[in-house]
């Protein structure tokens, strides 16, 4: 408990600048929870307590469709993000988890838990991963039917045999070799509106002019809060006066009522 005493987390956790309904039609909004890595541990905790109440705000009916982003998800725990993704598509709530591999959800979650959250989700996108998440994956995307050739050239004559053979969609061996920026997924669809292409392998084309202009734009329309240190720190030293008189008064009720004085332990000299 004593490292949750920090200057930074008593401004955080003391705040009433806005509520975690962020999908509220009548108050919409944007929040950005970041860890530090020097503090996983610490923060982690103050992090999943705050996200498993935005849950609980967000996953309720009549409410605008929105998006719960986690990335470095193992870095915090949520308990029943199973149920979450399950129950919050009928809400219009989409979830996106972001690990480095699946070993890692393993290791955090316990592996009864990380298979229920890897089998329920309908949407993979992976970029290059070894072992035996590149293995899961393509048993994952399937096998079809791939045509295969063959050429034999004898003395006398050349013949070419053609057939077909259910091969793995996307092998592992080829998902441990995918350079930066390509990945391999799986995609979703309805009955009504079928996919032809379910299981892709694309690459991704970054136009870092047209993201840097995007980035200005946005900018300038963003408004802006400064929180400098000062007020962090006036705001630790308040807290810490306020609890100080809370316990002052609490002492001198207690020492001033005959039934509750025992309560209170006095030290010997």
């Amino acid at each position: 408990m004593a490292r949750l005493s920090s200057a930074q987390l008593y401004y955080v956790l003391s705040g009433n600048d806005f509520t975690l309904d962020i999908n509220n039609p009548a108050d919409p909004k944007l929040v950005c929870m970041g860890n530090n890595p020097l503090k996983i541990q610490t923060y982690g905790a103050v992090l999943s307590l705050f996200v498993s109440r935005l849950i609980k705000q967000v996953n309720q009916k009549d409410r605008l469709k929105s998006s719960l982003i986690f990335d470095e998800f193992p870095t915090i725990y949520l308990n029943n993000m199973d149920s979450l993704i399950a129950t919050a598509r009928s809400n219009k709530v989409s979830t996106c988890l972001g690990i480095q591999d699946f070993s890692q959800l393993r290791k955090d979650y316990g592996r009864e838990q990380a298979d229920v959250i890897l089998n329920i989700t309908g949407n993979i996108i992976s970029g290059q991963v070894n072992g035996d998440t590149a293995k899961q994956l393509s048993e994952r995307f399937g096998k079809i039917m791939q045509e295969r050739e063959s050429l034999s050239i004898n003395s006398s004559d050349t013949s070419v045999s053609r057939s077909k053979q259910l091969e793995a969609a996307v092998p592992a061996s080829k998902i441990s070799c995918l350079s930066s920026g390509e990945f391999v997924g799986m995609t979703a669809d309805n009955p009504d509106c079928k996919i032809e292409l379910k299981t892709f392998h694309s690459e991704i084309i970054n136009n870092h002019n047209e993201l840097k202009k995007e980035e200005n734009s946005y900018q300038q329309i963003s408004p802006v809060r400064i929180i400098n240190n000062t007020m962090i720190e006036r705001n630790y030293l308040q807290i810490k006066d306020d609890i100080a008189e809370i316990v002052n008064s609490e002492l001198e009720r207690l020492l001033h009522d005959p039934a509750l004085s025992h309560l209170v332990i006095k030290k010997k000299k």
